[in-house]
């Protein structure tokens, strides 16, 4: 049975985690789903948004694999190298969170570029409770995210997160009710869709992957976009209507 649902759109794909009996557990068959869909949204670069069916985003990596995995299966970076791949994906991601994201699936949810959050949402870290460190992610990312004194509070302290005080954290951008978050995170998808999509994706990689020489970077991304037709539609479309705007 497929561990993910996927809704494929012109400009965005939806997909959820849909292992209900284990409340969407990260487990090994799900991790060769999404590099699927890495491999897709490479080749053909859309949105993605990531949630959770039924009610929960990821209760964590599926622990009974866990339990029998060795020191070289921690070396080859199951998940860690999967939320790698998903966090360098040419167009935004949006981590669209309802209830629980524990352990590998709140990484999952910091491997994104946006986090948006129903009310119940919750977000956590028990992996030293289990023995095991919080390896795919929750290190470096979200003290990045949250700054570190939070961060040390749920890695080091069991803090579980609510939605209220993900968002004054800043690691949600916006909070809703269950009912509205599909819409919310649409919504959201909209703004970005609206964008040009050449100009999105060098923003994006200047972001996140910093180089010595930044403006040097930045400088090559403009150059390719000065010579994109985009941007001299979008910017003709701009002026036209300032003209008309002055002139009603």
């Amino acid at each position: 049975m497929p561990t993910i649902l996927r809704e494929e759109r012109p400009d965005r794909m939806w997909v959820r985690l849909h292992r209900p009996d284990a409340r969407n557990a990260i487990d090994r068959a799900m991790v060769d789903e999404l590099h699927a869909v890495c491999e897709d949204l490479e080749r053909m670069p859309r949105v993605l948004l990531l949630a959770g069916a039924g009610g929960v985003f990821a209760s964590g990596a599926d622990i009974a694999e866990l339990r029998e995995r060795a020191p070289a299966d921690a070396l080859e970076g199951i998940n860690s190298r999967l939320f790698d791949r998903i966090a360098h994906l040419p167009m935004p991601v949006i981590a669209v969170v309802d209830g629980w994201a524990l352990g590998g699936g709140a990484e999952l949810a910091y491997a994104a570029d946006l986090r948006i959050a129903s009310d119940r949402a919750r977000f956590g870290s028990p992996e030293p409770s289990l023995g095991i460190v919080p390896a795919a992610g929750a290190t470096w990312r979200l003290p990045r995210l949250v700054g570190e004194p939070l961060a040390k509070q749920m890695l080091l302290a069991g803090r579980i997160l609510a939605a209220d005080d993900a968002h004054a954290a800043g690691l949600v951008v916006s909070v809703h009710p269950p009912g509205e978050l599909d819409a919310a995170a649409d919504a959201l998808a909209d703004r970005i869709a609206a964008l040009d999509p050449l100009a999105l994706r060098h923003t994006k990689r200047l972001i996140d992957d910093p180089t010595d020489d930044p403006r040097a970077a930045a400088d090559a991304a403009q150059a390719e976009c000065f010579g994109s037709p985009a941007k001299h539609e979008r910017m003709t479309a701009w002026l036209d209507g300032r003209r008309e705007r002055k002139n009603a």
